[in-house]
């Protein structure tokens, strides 16, 4: 299985749909937690996302829910194999080519 690392804005993407979801309904921010979660361990046995709109990514979309985890492969400092999750992205927002969402 390959290594996980979140990148800073992965992890503020992260709490701030959480928190957004939270405020009106805890049960389902936990639930988008969870799935989101089980997205990014899928990923860890077998990386089947997409080509990314950024060069060098790719995207996984979150199974049932509007969300995109954008991620790298790569490997770190002892040649292991790891995944970098650089962002969660709603899937409705303005999002062109090389670029990541505002």
């Amino acid at each position: 299985m390959r290594r996980v690392v979140w990148s800073k804005h992965a992890h503020n993407d992260f709490r701030g749909l959480i928190g957004y979801i939270a405020q009106d309904n805890p049960a389902a921010a936990r639930n988008v937690a969870s799935r989101i979660d089980r997205t990014i361990q899928t990923l860890t046995a077998t990386p089947t996302g997409r080509k990314g709109r950024v060069s060098g990514t790719y995207e996984k979309v979150v199974r049932g829910m509007p969300y995109i985890v954008a991620y790298a492969l790569g490997d770190d400092p002892k040649g292991h194999e790891m995944i970098t999750i650089l962002r969660i992205i709603h899937g409705a927002r303005d999002w062109r080519e090389e670029s990541w969402p505002e």
